[in-house]
Protein backbone atom coordinates (compact mmCIF):
# COMPACT_ATOMS: atom_id res chain seq x y z
CA UNK A 1 0.00 0.00 0.00
CA UNK A 2 1.19 3.46 -0.89
CA UNK A 3 1.56 5.79 2.13
CA UNK A 4 -0.35 8.51 0.22
CA UNK A 5 -3.32 6.23 -0.52
CA UNK A 6 -5.98 6.33 2.19
CA UNK A 7 -6.62 3.05 3.97
CA UNK A 8 -10.34 2.39 4.11
CA UNK A 9 -12.39 0.12 6.29
CA UNK A 10 -15.98 -0.79 6.97
CA UNK A 11 -18.22 -3.03 8.99
CA UNK A 12 -19.58 -6.20 7.37
CA UNK A 13 -22.71 -4.59 5.88
CA UNK A 14 -20.93 -1.36 4.85
CA UNK A 15 -23.16 0.99 6.86
CA UNK A 16 -20.16 2.14 8.92
CA UNK A 17 -17.16 3.35 6.89
CA UNK A 18 -13.92 5.05 7.83
CA UNK A 19 -10.54 5.90 6.38
CA UNK A 20 -7.09 6.93 7.57
CA UNK A 21 -4.24 8.51 5.64
CA UNK A 22 -1.68 5.82 6.52
CA UNK A 23 -1.67 2.17 7.54
CA UNK A 24 -0.97 1.38 11.19
CA UNK A 25 2.63 0.74 12.17
CA UNK A 26 1.57 -1.30 15.20
CA UNK A 27 -1.55 -3.10 16.42
CA UNK A 28 -2.64 -3.85 19.97
CA UNK A 29 -4.24 -7.04 21.22
CA UNK A 30 -5.81 -6.67 24.65
CA UNK A 31 -7.07 -9.53 26.81
CA UNK A 32 -9.60 -7.55 28.88
CA UNK A 33 -13.03 -9.14 28.92
CA UNK A 34 -14.46 -6.71 26.34
CA UNK A 35 -11.63 -6.99 23.81
CA UNK A 36 -11.40 -10.77 24.22
CA UNK A 37 -15.08 -11.28 23.52
CA UNK A 38 -15.06 -8.78 20.66
CA UNK A 39 -11.90 -10.26 19.07
CA UNK A 40 -10.46 -6.86 18.21
CA UNK A 41 -6.99 -5.86 17.04
CA UNK A 42 -6.69 -2.14 17.77
CA UNK A 43 -5.02 0.43 15.50
CA UNK A 44 -4.74 3.75 17.35
CA UNK A 45 -4.87 7.13 15.62
CA UNK A 46 -5.17 10.76 16.73
CA UNK A 47 -8.80 11.81 16.22
CA UNK A 48 -7.90 14.27 13.46
CA UNK A 49 -6.38 11.45 11.35
CA UNK A 50 -9.61 9.43 11.17
CA UNK A 51 -12.36 10.31 8.73
CA UNK A 52 -15.75 8.64 9.17
CA UNK A 53 -17.47 8.56 5.80
CA UNK A 54 -20.60 6.78 7.02
CA UNK A 55 -21.76 6.26 10.59
CA UNK A 56 -25.56 6.45 10.51
CA UNK A 57 -25.87 3.00 12.10
CA UNK A 58 -23.47 3.76 14.98
CA UNK A 59 -24.45 2.25 18.28
CA UNK A 60 -22.67 3.02 21.55
CA UNK A 61 -21.57 0.89 24.49
CA UNK A 62 -20.06 2.95 27.30
CA UNK A 63 -19.80 0.54 30.21
CA UNK A 64 -16.36 1.76 31.23
CA UNK A 65 -16.44 5.53 30.68
CA UNK A 66 -14.53 7.52 29.61
CA UNK A 67 -13.91 4.81 26.98
CA UNK A 68 -16.80 4.66 24.49
CA UNK A 69 -17.11 1.67 22.14
CA UNK A 70 -19.00 1.97 18.85
CA UNK A 71 -20.57 -0.77 16.75
CA UNK A 72 -22.83 -1.12 13.73
CA UNK A 73 -26.43 -1.56 14.81
CA UNK A 74 -27.23 -3.38 11.56
CA UNK A 75 -24.53 -6.09 11.35
CA UNK A 76 -23.06 -5.90 14.88
CA UNK A 77 -19.39 -5.35 13.99
CA UNK A 78 -17.35 -3.51 16.60
CA UNK A 79 -15.94 -0.60 14.63
CA UNK A 80 -14.06 1.88 16.82
CA UNK A 81 -13.58 3.20 20.33
CA UNK A 82 -12.98 6.69 21.67
CA UNK A 83 -10.17 6.30 24.19
CA UNK A 84 -8.52 8.85 26.48
CA UNK A 85 -4.87 9.71 25.92
CA UNK A 86 -2.93 8.55 29.00
CA UNK A 87 0.17 10.09 30.55
CA UNK A 88 1.76 9.15 33.88
CA UNK A 89 -0.85 6.43 34.52
CA UNK A 90 -3.77 8.87 34.25
CA UNK A 91 -6.05 10.09 31.46
CA UNK A 92 -5.28 13.55 30.09
CA UNK A 93 -8.49 15.60 30.50
CA UNK A 94 -10.20 16.30 27.19
CA UNK A 95 -7.66 14.41 25.03
CA UNK A 96 -8.82 11.35 23.11
CA UNK A 97 -7.58 9.02 20.40
CA UNK A 98 -9.50 6.64 18.17
CA UNK A 99 -8.99 2.90 18.36
CA UNK A 100 -10.07 1.39 15.03
CA UNK A 101 -10.80 -2.31 14.69
CA UNK A 102 -7.96 -3.16 12.30
CA UNK A 103 -9.74 -6.37 11.27
CA UNK A 104 -12.15 -4.11 9.35
CA UNK A 105 -9.51 -2.50 7.09
CA UNK A 106 -10.11 -3.37 3.42
CA UNK A 107 -7.28 -5.27 1.71
CA UNK A 108 -4.80 -4.82 4.55
CA UNK A 109 -2.40 -7.59 5.58
CA UNK A 110 -2.62 -7.73 9.38
CA UNK A 111 0.29 -10.19 9.49
CA UNK A 112 2.63 -7.49 8.14
CA UNK A 113 2.28 -5.36 11.28
CA UNK A 114 3.73 -5.95 14.73
CA UNK A 115 1.11 -6.82 17.37
CA UNK A 116 1.70 -5.67 20.95
CA UNK A 117 -0.05 -7.58 23.72
CA UNK A 118 -1.65 -5.57 26.54
CA UNK A 119 -2.68 -7.41 29.71
CA UNK A 120 -5.90 -5.45 30.16
CA UNK A 121 -7.44 -8.22 32.24
CA UNK A 122 -4.95 -7.61 35.05
CA UNK A 123 -3.95 -3.97 34.55
CA UNK A 124 -7.35 -2.42 35.14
Amino acid sequence: MNEATPLKGSCHCGAMRFEVSAPPKELTRCNCTFCSKRGVLWAYYPTEQVKFTSREQAGVYDRNAPVVHHHCQRCGCGTWSDIPVWENNAPVPGQFKVGLNARLFDGFNLDAVRVTFVDGRNLW
